[in-house]
């Protein structure tokens, strides 16, 4: 079965919204043969899809965290087990590790489902840039053969959308403009990368062979779009560094308002708030010296007489 045939459906959506994003950027006034009006068309695919993968977002995170937290019980399985070949250990140990998945209600897939998901999106966009814009492919769906004129002609600081760095013919902006991105998507990706790890991690979780992994994958992705970046068309780079920011700061958001338990950023967190206590007078002490002398108060008032000191009985002579 031909993989195209397969993405088309795919292809079909994404190339609606992005001509429905550039028609309301044309309502709001922008030049609809402009090349940022059809950058920002691009912008908008990106936040249509990424406010549909909230839930799966938040699922991600979760099963991050939980993984996280698994990782010394996961290792104590697995040295529990080292060095033991027989059927009845691997498939004790199998059996222990799916334990701990179902206790946690986790699993090492579910942190991967947005980027699974994203894949095919994205293979779709680099094919309604690539095939209809750059090689005249024919119109789909919204995207009528006098709006892929338009698109071809519209550039970015001199930068077709269709262009790539290593394409034939590139003109110096439109390798300039996707050098500049492809350093983006490194420098997001390698941070976003690390504030999921260094910052979110539990102490227990940062030892070991998976944290060894998490520390070198850390590295070596960001990497990945220095090779396959300059195949990739100037309006695919726009789509995949904002993705990156959008991830990076939905991520932060996360991190920094619900840490996992143990991590740095939970002791920011709490630090936080107890500076924000301190500041507003409500420390526990202040309240428990408040609320004494307030009673002391309330007990006085009702009275309704002054409270006269104790004698001290005099020895007798």
């Amino acid at each position: 079965m031909d993989f195209f045939a397969i993405l088309q459906p795919l292809e079909w959506v994404v190339a609606n919204v992005m001509v429905i994003w550039h028609q309301l950027l044309e309502f709001l006034g922008m030049d609809p043969a402009a090349g940022i009006t059809w950058a920002l068309s691009i912008v908008g695919l990106v936040v249509t899809i990424r406010i549909a993968l909230i839930p799966l977002f938040v699922k991600q995170i979760k099963a991050s965290r939980a993984m996280q937290v698994i990782a010394p019980e996961l290792r104590a399985v697995q040295d529990k087990y080292k060095g033991k070949k027989d059927q009845a250990s691997r498939e004790a140990m199998s059996r222990e590790t799916m334990e701990l998945y179902s206790k946690h209600k986790t699993n090492p897939f579910a942190s991967c489902l947005p980027m699974l998901i994203q894949a095919p999106i994205f293979f779709a966009l680099f094919r309604v840039l690539n095939y209809r814009l750059e090689q005249g492919g024919g119109e789909i769906g919204l995207l009528t053969d006098e709006l892929i004129n338009q698109a071809q002609q519209a550039t970015l600081f001199g930068a077709g959308l269709d262009e790539t760095f290593l394409s034939d013919g590139a003109s110096t902006s439109a390798r300039v403009l996707s050098a500049v991105l492809i350093i983006a998507m490194v420098a997001t990706t390698f941070l976003t990368q690390h504030q999921l790890t260094q910052k979110n991690m539990p102490a227990s979780a940062l030892e070991g062979p998976m944290a060894q992994q998490q520390k070198i994958l850390m590295y070596v992705l960001p990497f990945i779009f220095v090779i396959s970046g300059p195949n990739f068309p100037v309006g695919v780079l726009i789509y995949w560094t904002t993705t990156n920011l959008w991830t990076m700061g939905q991520q932060f958001y996360v991190i920094r308002n619900n840490p996992t338990p143990g991590s740095e950023a939970e002791r920011k967190l709490l630090a936080r708030r107890a500076e924000k206590a301190k500041r507003k007078g409500k420390t526990i002490e202040g309240e428990a010296f408040d609320m004494t002398a307030e009673t002391e108060v309330e007990e006085t008032k009702a009275s309704g007489q002054r409270q006269q000191p104790k004698r001290k009985n005099r020895k007798k002579r």
